[in-house]
């Protein structure tokens, strides 16, 4: 180092109090430190490769890209060398000592927020370079930029107040990271430890990591996502999950395509257990790595699939993207799409499959995941169709699985030509609902629709497969069950000259705007119906979800004549306040069901007095 070029720089605040964390803190687990100085280099090669698509003036190589770990117990120093793309004096000062590239903030927030033990957290965050003080004395880098003209340069720290910078008589284009080892580090200069911990967290690395003077790999390095699902195991599968997302459960399930036409491409998709990413996860952005011939283009990639699987982590890889190309135009490239196109089919139809062969494991997909699908049939104007295969919903005749759209129209009894449906707000709700007395009879089945975003996704999904969506609860005749019309007929005569259907209009004049007869209702004494041509109770629930504005039109009550409760109220006297109370009763239990009564509480005193006339009686 030469006296000239000597600078002392003190660390960033953040940076000073991470080190203090790191130093002064005990650790069951400090070998997560050598896990992230592999990746770092690993990253610098991949840069590299990169970089030599598109720039001519770079440093050759002496060797193929690689990793070389190196121990020497007597020094008690642990070295790490790459030689990938490098670091001027700038880019070092950038990396080792401002906030910006070391995710401080955030990983002092996590030490603060979680109950967890550091170990878990260190190198989560970006603070990978920082991890390495938890081993050692001090520190020191020899980085040489990729450019023939970059000087190389030494940085130097005990992890104090303060760096040092200056010059470095490293020849070769790379970084060296020389580890000195504190004493309590003993068991990071035994090369069977280290082997150890890079299999065990950098098996995949796809460069070569060589340890001393080895000359075979330690890493396997092999792109798990190129190989033959055909010879790739279960086991294999699970450790790549595990390394990729460092979550603690399995994935539900995967899928690994390799396809030659009409792309050459490879994926290996999970599904996780939770839609929640792991606190200490390294992936804690959404979208899929996108690599071109094995090298890394985009690390979080949001256009590979519909956002309704944004949910999915994973990786894809095609021989067929050109690298030198912008962002913008590999979105709109038309490889691209048809790699979107691939994806989504062959998921889709993989989770179609599940739903048939592995019902109990599509349940749980669908219990986990379900909304997100369901907002992407509401939402995604390109690919709703495709997403409304995967629809599934409990029903009347299933009422603890979930049946998908196909699987209900299969079902159709003869000559049924609709898929009828019921919104509510649960399922014990729509259980109970006198709307299902109009179609148990005729032995339809009923999608139950109790999602806040079902109401949404029926706005779009007007049929499928050619077979209209009905709601049960429209009073439209061609809504309706098209059995018993005689007797409908004859329950509109009636209701001319019913004296019952009179006393009840003027008893709820205030309340609804008619008041009918029907014979479908068969435990029920009455049930709330829209007018024809009033806003829909689809549209009216979205308008409500949505806080806004809209012109509530009244109610129809239908009744059931043969319920008893209504053959008792047809022989009170009209005058009798324990009728009216009762009539009123009948019509906000209607509300309940319906899940529109604005006040339930206001309830109670008419129910304790008409317990108290029925008790005086």
């Amino acid at each position: 180092m030469t006296e000239e070029n000597h600078q002392n720089i003190p660390f960033k605040a953040e940076t000073r109090q991470l080190l203090q964390i790191l130093i002064h803190s005990l650790y069951a687990e400090r070998e997560v430190f050598l896990r992230e100085l592999i990746s770092n280099a690993s990253d610098a090669l991949t840069r590299l490769e990169f970089l030599m698509l598109t720039e001519k003036n770079i440093l050759e190589p002496e060797a193929e890209p690689n990793i070389r770990i190196k121990l020497d117990k007597e020094k008690r120093t642990l070295t790490i060398s790459d030689n990938g793309i490098g670091m001027s004096r700038t880019e070092i000062v950038d990396n080792l000592g401002t906030i910006a590239h070391s995710g401080v903030k955030q990983f002092l927030s996590a030490v603060q927020e979680s109950n967890s033990s550091l170990p878990d957290i260190i190198g989560q965050f970006g603070v990978g370079f920082y991890s390495a003080f938890m081993v050692a004395d001090h520190i020191d880098v020899h980085s040489h930029g990729f450019s023939p003209e970059h000087q190389a340069v030494l940085w130097q720290s005990d992890g104090n107040e303060t760096y040092t910078l200056g010059d470095s008589d490293k020849a070769n284009r790379g970084t060296d990271i020389i580890l000195h080892l504190n004493d309590t580090a003993d068991e990071f200069l035994e090369e069977q430890r280290i082997r150890t911990i890079i299999k065990k967290h950098s098996d995949f690395i796809p460069f070569p990591i060589f340890l001393n003077d080895g000359e075979e790999p330690v890493n396997r390095r092999t792109a798990l996502w190129r190989q033959s699902p055909m010879s790739t195991e279960d086991k294999e599968y699970e450790d790549f999950y595990r390394q990729y997302t460092l979550d603690f459960y399995e994935p539900i399930t995967h899928l690994h395509m390799v396809i030659d036409a009409p792309v050459q491409l490879y994926a290996l998709l999970y599904l996780p257990e939770h839609p929640e990413r792991q606190m200490f996860s390294p992936r804690q952005q959404e979208g899929l790595e996108l690599y071109a011939r094995k090298v890394l283009i985009q690390e979080y990639n949001v256009d590979l699939l519909p956002r309704a699987f944004r949910f999915l982590q994973g990786v894809v890889d095609s021989e067929d993207i050109p690298l030198n190309v912008s962002r913008e135009t590999i979105q709109s490239s038309r490889v691209m799409r048809q790699i979107q196109k691939l994806l989504s089919g062959r998921l889709v139809s993989h989770l179609q499959g599940m739903a048939e062969k592995e019902p109990e494991k599509f349940k749980k997909v669908w219990q986990t995941y379900g909304n997100f699908i369901k907002e992407g049939v509401a939402t995604d104007e390109d690919n709703h169709e495709q997403l409304q295969s995967l629809l599934s919903f409990r029903s009347l005749h299933h009422p603890d699985d979930f049946l998908q759209l196909s699987t209900y129209i299969a079902e159709m009894k003869e000559g049924q030509e609709k898929i009828y449906y019921l919104l509510g707000d649960d399922e014990h709700s729509i259980k109970n609902s006198p709307h299902l007395e109009l179609i148990e009879a005729d032995g339809f089945d009923v999608l139950f629709m109790t999602d806040d975003i079902d109401p949404f996704v029926l706005l779009r999904l007007k049929e499928f497969e050619g077979k209209p969506l009905v709601n049960i609860a429209n009073e439209g005749r061609e809504n309706q069950p098209d059995n018993d019309g005689e007797k409908k007929d004859e329950a509109r005569e009636t209701d001319q000259v019913n004296p019952l259907v009179d006393f009840i209009r003027d008893v709820l004049a205030d309340k609804v705007i008619d008041v009918k007869v029907t014979t479908r209702l068969t435990r029920s004494p009455a049930r709330l119906v829209d007018p024809e041509g009033s806003m829909t109770q689809e549209m009216q629930r979205v308008y409500e979800m949505l806080d806004r504005e809209y012109e509530r039109t009244g109610k129809i009550l239908e009744i059931n004549p043969g319920h008893p409760l209504m053959k008792k109220l047809s022989e009170q006297d009209r005058n009798d306040p324990l009728a009216h109370m009762i009539i009123r009763q009948v019509y906000e239990d209607c509300l309940l069901q319906e899940g529109l009564h604005p006040d339930p509480v206001s309830m109670i005193d008419r129910i304790q007095k008409i317990m108290e006339a029925l008790m005086d009686k």
